[in-house]
């Protein structure tokens, strides 16, 4: 599917967002773990990591542009008043107007990303999670309010301490294990941060609840 080009600009604007998915669950990733939120899921990622696990959501064209009125209209239905806007790379598109409306609405805003695009919006919580693929630019460092490194193997460690080095220091560090590789990777992240306790663990524990 081709995007045509007046949806193009409503994307530059802001005003469309290539949704993917929008669903309210509970946090099941990094501080705030155990949470209620609504998920705003948008299309589109160009860092390509290769145990990503909703590749789905790559091919921006697969999802058809959603007015963003409309986005936060269907979130303030809920009770819990907090949006995560995830992907994909969110931080692809202009966030602007969706921020706005959500706080209009009360609505607090958390973003998870990679960091790798410069960051528009009005965030109460960013969450970064960078990619060695495509490391975070320089700026988003000082925005994060926590840093979640994904670790596949014995190599992420260390990238985790560059990141770490560059973020601010009131930002809260996590480990997190990637999925597939959790088993393995595990008894290695609890020594990790038993020696180095500024790092706390993350766990997908939305899996082990059987929700999205």
């Amino acid at each position: 599917m081709e995007i045509k080009q007046d949806n193009k600009s409503l994307l530059e604007q802001g005003i469309e967002l290539p949704l993917m998915e929008e669903f309210y669950t509970i946090q099941g990733e990094g501080f705030h773990t155990g949470k209620p939120a609504y998920f705003i899921r948008v299309g589109g990622c160009d860092v390509g990591c290769h145990w990503c696990d909703v590749k789905e959501s790559w091919d921006a064209t697969l999802h058809p542009p959603t007015n963003v009125d409309l986005i936060v209209a269907n979130a303030k239905n809920y009770p819990g008043k907090a949006v995560v806007v995830t992907g994909g790379e969110p931080s692809m598109y202009n966030l602007e107007y969706l921020t706005q409306q959500l706080k209009v609405e009360g609505i607090q805003t958390f973003i998870e990303t990679s960091g790798s695009f410069p960051l528009t919006g009005n965030w109460d919580w960013v969450c970064l999670s960078p990619k060695k693929t495509s490391p975070p630019l320089t700026d988003n460092f000082s925005k994060a309010n926590e840093l979640k490194v994904i670790i596949h193997n014995k190599s992420d460690f260390e990238w985790a301490e560059k990141n770490a080095m560059q973020v601010n220091s009131s930002c809260i560090l996590f480990l997190q294990p990637e999925w597939s590789k959790a088993k393995e990777m595990m008894p290695l992240i609890v020594d990790y941060v038993m020696n180095n306790p500024k790092w706390n663990v993350s766990l997908q524990t939305h899996k082990y609840m059987n929700i999205p």
